[in-house]
């Protein structure tokens, strides 16, 4: 019985091979195409229509979620038989941004890790990356301040966006949770695992904060009586055991990432967000006289977040502004359009959240 399920499987094994090698021979006239038109290589909005149309299709019992896992990877080694592209990302390896990096850009592709968020900006800005991933905001602890700023003096794009599940896990090599003495993990995980820490340990163990959950995976695993909150790529990355899994407080824990790269422009996908910074002119009632013309135009906001403009010994600010819509929208153009000298267009991409 099993060696019979095993040849069934064996045989549709055979066939997905044979389509998908079919499928890498049309994605290779395709990158042909693309650069004979000088056309970009990434196309989220496809991507994600790809996805939508296959999952509406499935009969089961393959999820939505398990859909668009093996799909982003097949994407991944057809971007690279079209155009093998760099990317930048926060590292170091095993960050939540390099996690976030994969699940878009698969295995294969070509990363380049980097010790801050200025730096992958650069490594984009300078074209020595094509693509970088950078956090901008988590829903238990806010925005990623720096990122912010950062958007404001760099002449970059955003190509898309990602939200990514934190899941935080809890390593060491001890076997007995009373040897434990010294936690190491980035300070945002100690306040995300707050609850757990204090159940099982209290003020009796040392919390050391370090850059990142990678680098706690690399000193616990170095030093005896250690452990580290980290996440579940960085403890198979360092092979440091997890003892417990998911310790965080919140359930629902999701950080967004953005993917930045020089002058791209997403296709509308009709399910847009996109992303502005607004310098508006400093009399009263400036803000409010913006924000009414999304009301009026029907024009769902997302975000807005202010930003000290950094300018002079005076405190002036600038505006981070998400909104639905894409900007070659009609209600769009006709709500900005008398505001287009006070604004910085970031970006019009398929909505993930």
């Amino acid at each position: 019985m099993l060696d019979e399920l095993r040849k069934g499987i064996d045989e549709i094994d055979d066939q997905l091979i044979d389509l998908l090698n079919q499928r890498m021979k049309l994605v290779k006239k395709v990158g042909d195409f693309k650069r004979t038109n000088q056309a970009s290589i990434y196309r989220p909005e496809r991507e994600k229509a790809i996805i939508d149309r296959l999952a509406s299709q499935s009969k089961g019992p393959l999820t939505r979620s398990a859909i668009e896992a093996l799909f982003l990877e097949i994407f991944a080694v057809s971007r690279n038989y079209e155009l093998p592209e760099r990317i930048a990302y926060l590292g170091p390896q095993g960050s939540f941004t390099h996690q976030a990096a994969e699940s878009r850009y698969g295995s294969m592709s070509e990363y380049l890790s980097l010790a801050s968020i200025s730096s992958v900006f650069e490594a984009v800005q300078t074209t020595r990356a094509r693509f970088g991933v950078i956090p901008v905001e988590n829903n238990q602890e806010g925005t990623v301040q720096e990122t912010i700023d950062l958007l404001g003096e760099h002449q970059l794009s955003i190509a898309a966006e990602i939200v990514l599940p934190i899941h935080f896990a809890f390593a060491s090599k001890a076997e007995n949770l009373t040897n434990i003495k010294k936690i190491y993990s980035k300070d945002i995980a100690f306040r995300q695992c707050k609850k757990f820490l204090k159940e099982f340990f209290g003020d009796e163990v040392t919390y050391v904060p370090v850059n990142s959950t990678s680098s706690a995976c690399r000193m616990a695993i170095e030093e005896e009586g250690a452990a580290a909150i980290c996440s579940h790529i960085a403890a198979r990355q360092y092979q440091l055991p997890i003892l417990y899994d998911n310790i965080e407080d919140s359930g629902d824990n999701h950080t967004r990432f953005l993917i930045i790269s020089k002058d791209f422009v997403n296709q509308r996908s009709g399910n847009d967000k996109s992303s502005i910074l607004a310098r508006l002119p400093d009399q009263p009632g400036a803000l409010a006289s913006f924000l009414q013309e999304f009301h009026q135009a029907g024009i769902n906001l997302c975000k807005v977040e202010s930003r000290p403009a950094k300018i002079g010994s005076q405190f002036k600010y600038f505006f981070f502004i998400d909104f639905d819509g894409h900007f070659e929208d009609e209600k769009v153009s006709q709500a900005l359009n008398p505001y287009l000298d006070n604004l910085t267009w970031l970006g019009s991409y398929v909505k993930m959240c």
